[in-house]
């Protein structure tokens, strides 16, 4: 347990771990999302990429005709094209962004997931925010990350007066506690989870697993468990219709409102699946030839369609809770 990643002490007291005991809830499913059912709940948004990305977001008729999106009674597939090799100055990469046609306040999201993109110059990203009322409606990524680099980060992105402690009770490592969009080059305040397996390849190479996300007033939570981790809620693993996430023990990703008014920072926002390339993060150079990826980041993208065959997200559910 990592209680105070940024001086290196655990800073828990009984007191904090009392409040952290308290905190939680009881909630009852009403948005239970799979298959032809992501097609139902999500809109496919063809737009420019807002992270200067290498990437062409394409309408659902496309994502379709093209094998980008399909699904089954039991599993939704997001991908991105793997066959052209791209004009230099033309338009990037065909890939998929979808945003839920329903917004969330206080709430629990449930991912079940199976495989999430990977490969040099990808930058795939589960995550819930307001589009147009960003950042001052908020945003957390639950999942985020770029060429291959493990483990996963969870990140809250704000307007100005929100910050994190550099200590709270968390499995995860505290990298940052500015969580303003102003910031830093809008660094957010992040958070590194323990273990590689949450992201990337080693996500995939155990089958995937369940990510989930509690927002409240007074916190915002992520957890992550393998497929095969035997201390998985069965509430989790199960699909319930209710849960209760103060059985679900310590979060990977712990951001309280004790130095931050998350009531005020956060609106209601959608869930937004994307898979993108290069752009502000993944094309950085620095970050790009420190994951020991080839060429640069472009050139890569352009000319090796093959390398994406594995760059795919494969759902077999998202569960909303209120």
């Amino acid at each position: 347990m990592k209680l105070n990643a940024i001086t290196g002490s655990t800073g828990l007291t009984l007191a904090s771990l009392v409040g952290f005991v308290l905190a939680h809830g009881t909630y009852t499913l009403i948005e239970d999302i799979a298959g032809e059912g992501f097609y139902d709940s999500f809109n496919f948004e063809a737009i420019p990429d807002p992270t200067q990305g290498r990437v062409n977001y394409v309408n659902e008729t496309v994502a379709k005709a093209l094998n980008l999106t399909f699904a089954t009674d039991e599993t939704f597939i997001l991908r991105a094209d793997d066959f052209t090799v791209l004009n230099a100055k033309g338009a990037g990469r065909d890939s998929v962004r979808i945003r839920s046609n329903n917004q969330y306040t206080t709430h629990v999201t449930v991912f079940d997931m199976q495989h999430m993109p990977e490969g040099c110059g990808t930058w795939p990203a589960v995550w819930e925010t307001n589009e147009s009322d960003w950042p001052d409606g908020g945003e957390v990524d639950i999942v985020e990350g770029v060429n291959d680099v493990e483990p996963n980060q969870s990140t809250l992105h704000t307007s100005d007066n929100c910050t994190i402690p550099p200590f709270t009770t968390q499995l995860g490592t505290t990298l940052s506690t500015n969580c303003s969009a102003a910031f830093d080059f809008n660094e957010g305040c992040a958070v590194e989870l323990a273990g590689n397996n949450s992201y990337g390849p080693a996500f995939n190479r155990i089958g995937g697993g369940w990510y989930a996300m509690e927002r409240t007033n007074h916190y915002i939570n992520v957890w992550f468990w393998a497929r095969s981790d035997p201390f998985a809620p069965d509430d989790v693993t199960c699909g319930a219709s209710t849960i209760d996430t103060g059985k679900w023990g310590i979060p990977a990703a712990h951001f309280p409102n004790t130095q931050c008014d998350l009531a005020s920072h956060f609106g209601p926002n959608n869930i937004i699946i994307n898979l993108t390339f290069c752009g502000a993060k993944a094309g950085n150079s620095t970050l790009y030839t420190a994951a020991g990826c080839p060429s640069d980041c472009e050139t890569f993208v352009n000319d090796n369609p093959s390398a994406f065959e594995n760059a795919y997200f494969q759902f077999s559910s998202i569960k909303v809770y209120a």
